[in-house]
């Protein structure tokens, strides 16, 4: 997002699944990257998690992240957003992604953000959802089906020919099956940037920096291309101000 900003590439859509979403709607909100990374900096685990042994098929009841949220987006609703917002989250009930692109946008990212275990499901309207990533870990057809010209899609998900000695065999199988749901909607992108935050993840702190930074680089890397991929697209670059 950072660079992004910086080259004075302009957005109309945000579109998040799983904590993408809590990014992007801070992005949509108007928070610019900066000051989402100096949020990101602030509190530990229990700024967002509400831990309990009496949660509902998990550990996290999810309130406290959709309080988050709710008390820093003024809006209040993802209709009143300055820019568009879709969240991607998982119906269980089939395991299709749902776009939520109006209603609160607290409860929106929370139903996104359920990891299944981990977090309890949401309910909604007497529909029960989970994590996005469970469905559509990068939702393209979710930017085309509002109207969108050119998608830029960022693809994190670890690749299998990284994965380190001793992977079991469970892990790989998940993230075989996730790039399986992957892949095709990159081929609906305009343009993809990969940014290479390694096969194991954490939510340590060294890890959010480590890929903070990845996606600082892979991002700087591919401007030249994507620049000239926004110019035959028809977009042209605003003129530097000195």
């Amino acid at each position: 997002m950072q660079v992004l900003e910086q080259a004075g590439i302009p957005y109309d859509l945000v579109v998040g699944s799983s904590v993408g979403s809590l990014i992007g709607a801070f992005w949509a909100s108007g928070y610019n990257a900066d000051q989402i990374d100096a949020l990101s900096k602030k509190g530990g685990p229990l700024t967002v998690f509400d831990f309990s042994l009496f949660a509902d098929r998990g550990w996290i009841h999810g309130q406290r992240l959709q309080n988050y949220v709710n008390d820093r987006i003024a809006e209040g609703q993802i209709e009143r957003l300055p820019k568009n917002f879709i969240a991607v989250a998982t119906r269980i009930e089939d395991k299709q992604p749902v776009f939520f692109q109006t209603g609160n946008v607290g409860v929106a990212v929370r139903a996104s953000s359920a990891v299944s275990g981990v977090f309890s499901p949401v309910g909604i309207q007497g529909v029960e959802y989970e994590d996005g990533d469970e469905s559509l870990p990068v939702a393209v057809r979710a930017a085309r089906q509002a109207g969108a010209q050119f998608v830029i899609a960022v693809d994190v998900a670890p690749r299998l020919q990284d994965a380190p000695p001793g992977t079991s065999a469970a892990r790989l199988a998940r993230e075989a099956a996730r790039r399986q749901r992957i892949d095709p909607e990159l081929l609906l992108a305009d343009f993809v940037i990969r940014p290479d935050i390694g096969f194991k993840t954490s939510p340590s702190k060294a890890f959010f920096i480590k890929a903070r930074q990845a996606g600082v680089t892979s991002t700087r890397a591919a401007l030249t291309g994507l620049m000239l991929a926004l110019s035959k697209s028809g977009y042209h670059a605003p003129p530097d101000i000195d």
